[in-house]
């Protein structure tokens, strides 16, 4: 804990002299501990750099994995013709391509039922003459027992959402008429499906719901083929490809998957825009002015890291993606010259960066090995930093308390010479008043 300084509060005339003293001793005990409180700010400066190189890496690290994925993906991008009836977007397409979505027949919709008749009182009214009811959910069903306490619309609504059965129960209240009350039962997913509550399913096995809406599927054309799903959004029928149907149409919508060039040079500027500022977090440990990380082996490790990225080569260089690097190891970007690549061009610019695994996007796992928030090199390093960081906190808790126990027991005796000082000085004021009073009697006057 920090020390309190203590104020000496004596008799004697010197009084402000043991205040000084006082101060002194604890100054000359307390310059071990402003060396390890120096120490200690000094860590958590370094661990805060660390953070801000860490943080450098992480993103040079994204920037190639984000590359690698978009050239796995051969840059592929799906573009509809008419996003406001089917939108779409590539999952994991292979190869260029184009499918016609020749019209959509119906949107997929989840079944809603409700019951065919009203109820008084929703928490007394009986729903159920025989007491036992079936839920039919598609192929599933679900027989529940209401008993006495439960055969109402507040019991047998708890009781369907207490099932899991992928529906919800809800009570409608119309507000008019003697009866009210309705039962409503609503899938939580698309599709047509059976959807019916069956009261005394083993007798007369009367439905309670209305049939007007057992949910439907979606239907449309692709390619000339009918096809039906129960959602609307449509991802196993092209293989990486995902497509979503908005609205019923019959206008054709044409779904381009191709080679988007624009993709390319995205991944490529944001490395650049990365790297860039990685070499500036590094320029501030470097040189005459370098930070608390000066000599680091971090700081090395990740220079070494950089300059093997800047020299990656493979069938192509950096140079002809349009990257180039200054005499201060600055890179930049020129995305016109990758406008201008040809079919052939292109894949071998992919065949360069590779993946985010393999290639110039590989390089991104050099980088995690650094940045990794849970077994990096960075992580590794501030897990030390934290421990030098509680070892030393304890030394200079362990010295505050000494010195404050110091402090006190030089107050104390201080405390105690004071008061002997007082007393003298006391008995030294007794004893001047006594002879001058005898220098009056004895001579009329008093000396000095």
């Amino acid at each position: 804990m920090p020390i309190t300084p203590l104020t000496f509060s004596g008799i004697s005339t010197y009084s402000s002299d043991f205040q000084t003293v006082l101060e002194r001793a604890v100054k000359i005990a307390s310059l071990p501990l402003k060396l390890l409180q120096n120490e200690d700010a000094d860590l958590l400066n370094r661990k805060t750099q660390l953070a801000g190189i860490g943080g450098a890496v992480a993103n040079i690290s994204a920037a190639l994995d984000a590359l690698g994925k978009v050239s796995k993906g051969k840059g592929l991008e799906v573009t509809s013709s008419d996003p406001d009836i089917v939108s779409a977007s590539n999952t994991n397409a292979d190869a260029s391509n184009v499918y016609v979505i020749n019209s959509v027949t119906s949107l997929a919709t989840a079944a809603s039922e409700t019951s065919v008749t009203g109820y008084a009182d929703s928490a007394a009214t009986q729903v159920s003459a025989s007491g036992t009811v079936k839920l039919k959910v598609g192929s599933q069903e679900y027989t529940i027992s209401l008993g006495t306490s439960n055969n109402s619309l507040t019991g047998l609504r708890s009781a369907i959402n207490a099932l899991g059965a992928g529906v919800t129960a809800s009570i409608l209240t119309t507000g008019t008429g003697a009866n009210p009350n309705y039962l409503s039962i609503s899938a939580g997913n698309a599709g047509a499906t059976t959807l019916q509550l069956i009261e005394d399913p083993t007798g007369a096995a009367t439905n309670l719901l209305s049939a007007a809406n057992q949910g439907t599927n979606a239907v449309f054309r692709l390619n000339g083929i009918e096809v039906s799903r129960s959602s609307n959004q449509v991802n196993d029928v092209v293989p990486g490809l995902s497509f979503t149907l908005l609205r019923e149409s019959s206008t054709p919508v044409t779904l381009t998957i191709a080679t988007q060039k624009s993709r390319l040079s995205e991944g490529l500027n944001a490395f650049v825009a990365a790297y860039n500022s990685l070499q500036s977090a590094i320029a501030q440990q470097v040189g005459p002015s370098a930070g608390l990380l000066s000599g680091d082996f971090l700081v090395r490790e990740i220079q070494k890291a950089s300059r093997e990225t800047a020299s990656f080569s493979g069938n192509i260089e950096l140079s002809d993606l349009g990257i180039t690097f200054d005499n201060a190891g600055k890179a930049s970007f020129d995305s016109a010259s990758l406008n201008g690549f040809s079919d052939v061009q292109v894949a071998k610019a992919f065949e360069f960066i590779g993946t985010e695994s393999t290639g110039f996007g590989g390089l991104s796992k050099r980088f995690s090995q650094i940045s990794d928030p849970v077994t990096g090199l960075v992580k590794l390093q501030q897990d030390s930093y934290d421990k030098a960081d509680a070892r030393i906190r304890t030394q200079i808790s362990l010295l505050e308390d000494r010195i404050d126990l110091l402090q006190k027991s030089t107050a104390q005796r201080l405390q105690a010479v004071d008061a002997l000082l007082g007393s003298l000085q006391a008995q030294q004021s007794i004893l001047t008043s006594n002879i001058q009073s005898a220098n009056f009697s004895l001579f009329g006057r008093q000396n000095g």
